[in-house]
């Protein structure tokens, strides 16, 4: 899987007619690299974040007012979140267009909706690790409406055992963010790339 996985990123032979712009735009692709910047700039912004309620916000202000490049660093990694997210949901709406769920590729298809799934939560865990006022009520929001749905309540007591803000729940947010979620997204992006080239996609020379 993992020697498919290159593959796929660099191919030994590309088609010069699959250079040009098609209506896949490569956004699995664009998305994967995005998640990629985000890692590199996530692991940067680990040196100087303290996770815990007393220290958090104030890390934040220190990264952006006396770290060189430490505003443009955060920043890169918010944006490109927001450009992870799109990608994947402007891929998952080509392949729903083009009907590239179907038979053979269904299982690629529960992959890609798991991603679009961690995805989402990855950019939810992150929200609250600034710890500024705008986080707070955020998560607090959501981890309201999260009681709404069957076994809400217990999925709400095991992210935040003591409370929205207290130091065992940004703990636990701080871990999915920055290991747990990360390697489920990495791993799955092995299989549905894996997956790709099994199903020859629509690259008829892999």
């Amino acid at each position: 899987m993992l020697t498919d996985f290159f593959k796929h990123i660099f191919p030994r032979v590309v088609l010069k007619r699959n250079l040009r712009l098609s209506y896949t735009f490569c956004l699995g692709g664009l998305a994967f690299t995005a998640f990629m910047i985000m890692m590199a700039t996530g692991m940067l912004l680990l040196i100087y974040y303290q996770p815990t309620p007393d220290r958090a916000y104030n890390s934040i202000l220190f990264l952006e007012s006396s770290v060189f490049g430490g505003k443009y660093l955060r920043t890169l990694h918010r944006l490109t979140s927001h450009a992870l997210l799109v990608l994947i949901l402007l891929h998952t709406l080509r392949v729903i267009l083009t009907g590239a769920y179907q038979r053979p590729r269904q299982l690629n298809w529960v992959i890609g909706c798991l991603l679009l799934l961690l995805a989402v939560f990855e950019a939810y865990t992150g929200y609250l690790l600034p710890f500024d006022q705008l986080a707070f009520w955020a998560t607090q929001t959501g981890m309201e409406l999260l009681t709404s749905i069957p076994f809400g309540g217990f999925l709400r007591s095991l992210l935040m055992p003591d409370g929205v803000g207290q130091v065992l729940s940004l703990l636990r947010f701080y871990a999915l963010h920055i290991v747990i979620i990360p390697l489920g997204i990495l791993s799955l992006s092995l299989l549905h790339f894996y997956r790709v080239r099994k199903n020859k996609g629509v690259l008829p020379y892999l």
